[in-house]
């Protein structure tokens, strides 16, 4: 992977960070680090915001551009848009909730295969980032206390989830049955909602 699309990576799974942060995490010098920056913004892929943090000059923060998130793209895309509107066209609302039930029935079947046998929550979830990140959502299992939270840094699905977010609701009914009863699953960010990505919690209801 070639620097700028190390750059453009890290900004889509961390979120804005500064010219330091990232040159530290790629090896790089800072003032390499602000050139490759700079070379993207010319593109358009990222921007910058100055943000006073304490006594001193504001620490330039960059993030990815809505080009930027175009390079993580969905893999459904306008196909996936045109079926849609076909479905609901022919079958109206009714057809499209059978579509999306079967869809999550599949899903269900296949990420119950995988997480048979586990009993802890951290092995479930970060069975589920694993499930997850090899269909596209860039996801990670992130301890956070007691709890643990399942990120999705993208969402290979926007424009399908965008055009009808009975997707969303289902993959948070997908979560919940995968966690079992003892566990209460909640979703904390949402991408439609303007957040840069999807996270959910997942806790213990025994504690």
């Amino acid at each position: 992977m070639s620097t700028p699309d190390r750059l453009l990576y890290l900004l889509k799974t961390r979120g804005p960070q500064t010219a330091q942060a990232l040159a530290e995490a790629l090896g790089l010098s800072a003032m390499g680090a602000r050139k490759q920056l700079d070379a993207l913004a010319d593109q358009d892929l990222v921007s910058f915001e100055d943000k006073r943090e304490g006594i001193g000059r504001p620490a330039r923060h960059w993030s990815l551009t809505a080009a930027g998130h175009g390079r993580f793209p969905d893999r459904h895309g306008d196909l996936t848009l045109q079926l849609l509107d076909g479905i609901r066209s022919l079958f109206g609302a009714e057809g499209m909730d059978r579509l999306i039930a079967e869809r999550e029935a599949g899903a269900r079947r296949h990420y119950g295969e995988r997480l048979t046998g586990l009993d802890s929550l951290g092995d479930k979830v970060q069975a589920l980032a694993e499930l997850r990140n090899a269909e596209g959502y860039m996801a990670e299992a992130v301890r956070d206390g007691e709890d643990w939270l399942l990120l999705e840094n993208h969402c290979p699905i926007c424009a399908a989830a965008t055009a009808c977010q009975g997707f969303c609701r289902s993959e948070l009914e997908l979560f919940r049955d995968c966690a079992g009863e003892g566990v209460h699953v909640e979703r904390i960010e949402h991408q439609l909602s303007g957040a840069r990505r999807c996270a959910y919690r997942f806790s213990e209801k025994t504690r």
